[in-house]
């Protein structure tokens, strides 16, 4: 027959549903507990309780000191006592001694008594917070203990308790004490006071683990649950596809005369609950997530300033249907297919199209092939503006009017079109060695294996790729993880070896110079070089009287003479001190000139030609023009003309 103690231990093992090991050691740390007290050992003493569970009988075994004269028996034992338990145990050890209390059980029952409780409370707490934490998100059952003004406490299995707060339970729900409830374990926190669990009825995953559970068919995977939008206690909106071919997505949600989704309708407290097949074109699944409303086009406009945008026209009869009451149906339309809906009637979106055709200059060229189009559409508007009906047949041209106009202006999101090449980086990369770029950094010698790894992550391949990184922003280098002051010396290093190899930059000649800065050179010259005219030219000049104003005109050709002032006859001397700024001279082409090298002023022949040329007076305009340069022999002489 048991005893007592092992009645009322396999009571306490089925009141708690904690396994027998956890209160067993319980029941052994109490016990410990009470010895220490009862005795008022140390803490530093080693002590263990032994619990018979056949008897009931509790012995403690203290650790002490071999001594020969015993002077603590709480700390100390004698020799010949130790050796009883240890054959092999001398003066100085420590040994594990009996030291069990008399009456030891009626002392323990009462000092053990809180310690007990206390860890039997601590070991359920933890057994509840890791059950429970595995229960996340899946629904269970539990009574309704109390009810106040926060949400309601429910209780659970194993002795725990949920909260369900008052944004967690469906509008114009009511509950009583003793009802039974079921709900989604939202949350699970571990405080001091033990786990707090969170129950809900309005998340939307308690609408989805009710649909697993009733259709056989999403449990096993055959029909997805693709998104759900839902207002609770109002509407909710489910879209779900087939995985396997010839399933009815839909009809498998619904069940035979809707028993299977009325279940569901009555757990959720009559909240009305739209099944809408998923489709990967978003054109398509948005017009369906509009339902119970007939929708006539749906048009994209996904760009990265505005988002996704979709704009919906349906006839002016369905407009209300929708938008639903209070704009319900076209914000959970919104929140299932994720897209911004922008509900319009037919002839809003008519009038939209025509104020687009007339306002947006890229349009213009549509907007004149639609010109008879156009004129029509705006002659029904207006009748509809005053009130007069339209008929079927023009309701469908203002609508294939509108679906044309706006499939041709839709807007997409285009690639970014391309950068245009730098043209430095493009000269630099052209003066790289073509080798360079089909080395890889792995079989570059000098440079260490775990630095090539690091650049060819960061997208180095080549040395040649590296070299333009290095030599025209070394900082994106040394900013990569794992790149120091040393490794960038031996990239540094390898980089010295490319520039020496690199290709000259090439210099230009003064023949690549265009015919224009020609001119600029010669009037920017250090010591310009005036030219005097031929002797015979000079003489017929000063024997007809040839003057100079002192304004300046211009020809036709651009070039600036000077005229004749009356009165004032221009001398031998005088056409000798003429300055080369008052005439503009006509550029000789390449290859003119004489055989002397060595210029006025001792300009050498790397420097550029001086142009030479010839003043000629022209009694047409009345007008001296200097043609071309005359080169002065060195005996001060005067040649002959150069044609």
């Amino acid at each position: 027959m048991k005893n007592d103690f092992v009645l009322a231990f396999n009571e306490v093992v089925e009141e708690r549903q904690l396994p027998r090991e956890v209160i067993l050691q319980a029941l052994e740390s109490a016990m410990v507990s009470a010895y220490r007290r009862s005795v008022n050992a140390s803490n530093a003493q080693q002590v263990e309780a032994i619990v018979n569970q056949e008897t009931g009988e509790v012995t403690i075994h203290a650790e002490k000191e071999v001594v020969e004269s015993v002077q603590d028996e709480r700390t100390e034992v004698s020799l010949d006592d130790a050796k009883k338990v240890d054959p092999e145990a001398e003066l100085g050890t420590m040994v594990m001694i009996e030291s069990t209390p008399k009456d030891f059980g009626r002392v323990a029952a009462q000092t053990a008594r809180q310690v007990i409780q206390q860890r039997i409370r601590d070991a359920e707490r933890q057994l509840q917070l890791e059950f429970y934490e595995k229960q996340l998100g899946e629904i269970i059952s539990g009574i309704v203990q109390a009810i106040n003004s926060q949400g309601l406490t429910i209780g659970l299995e194993m002795h725990a308790e949920g909260t369900m707060r008052r944004k967690d339970m469906i509008p114009r729900e009511r509950f009583r004490i003793h009802d039974r409830v079921r709900a989604l374990v939202a949350e699970v926190k571990n405080t001091p006071r033990g786990p707090q669990i969170l129950l809900s009825r309005t998340h939307r995953d308690f609408l989805r683990r009710l649909l697993e559970n009733e259709v056989p068919e999403i449990y096993h995977g055959v029909v997805e649950i693709r998104s759900i939008a839902r207002e609770p206690g109002e509407r909710a909106k489910v879209a779900v596809s087939a995985s396997q071919g010839g399933i009815d997505p839909v009809g498998a949600c619904v069940g035979i005369r809707g028993v299977r989704i009325q279940a569901i309708v009555k757990e959720l407290h009559d909240e009305k609950i739209d099944v809408i097949e998923w489709n990967p074109d978003s054109s398509t699944f948005i017009a369906k997530a509009i339902s119970p409303a007939r929708v006539l086009g749906v048009y994209l406009n996904e760009t990265p300033e505005t988002g996704r945008t979709a704009t919906v026209v349906v006839p002016e009869d369905q407009l209300s249907l929708a938008i639903g009451r209070n704009g319900q149906n076209a914000r959970l339309a919104a929140k299932l297919t994720n897209w911004r809906i922008d509900i319009k009637s037919l002839t809003e979106a008519a009038s939209d199209v025509l104020y687009k055709l007339q306002q947006n200059e890229n349009l213009a060229e549509l907007a004149e092939t639609e010109n008879e189009a156009v004129v029509k559409v705006e002659n029904m508007l207006a009748r509809k503006g005053e009130g007069r009906p339209l008929n079927p047949e023009e309701y469908d041209f203002m609508s294939k009017f509108v679906d044309r106009i706006e499939k041709q202006t839709m807007v997409r999101i285009e690639a970014p079109a391309p950068e245009e090449p730098d043209a430095e980086l493009e000269a630099l990369r052209a003066s790289i060695p073509e080798n360079y770029f089909e080395q890889d950094l792995l079989n570059v010698d000098g440079l260490p294996e775990h630095i090539a790894k690091i650049l060819q992550e960061a997208e180095f391949r080549t040395m040649g790729e590296l070299a333009i990184a290095m030599l025209t922003d070394s900082d994106q280098i040394l900013k990569l993880q794992g790149i120091g002051p040393r490794s960038m010396e031996k990239i540094q290093a390898l980089i010295a070896v490319v520039e020496a190899d690199m290709a000259p930059a090439e210099e230009t000649t003064d023949e690549d110079q265009p015919a224009a800065e020609e001119a600029d050179t010669i009037e920017a010259a250090a010591e310009p070089v005036v030219e005097e005219p031929a002797a015979e030219t000079a003489t017929e000049e000063a024997a007809e009287g040839v003057v100079v104003e002192e304004t300046s005109e211009e020809t036709p050709e651009g070039e600036k003479v000077k005229s004749k002032k009356p009165g004032e006859e221009l001398t031998f001397e005088d056409l000798f001190n003429l300055q080369p700024d008052a005439i503009v001279t006509e550029h000789l082409s390449e290859g003119e000139g004489t055989d002397d090298e060595e210029g006025y002023g001792g300009k050498d022949k790397k420097k550029k030609k001086k142009k030479r040329g010839e003043i000629v007076y022209d009694p047409d305009t009345d007008l001296t023009v200097r043609k071309k340069h005359h080169k002065r022999g060195a005996e001060d002489t005067w040649g002959e003309w150069q044609e």
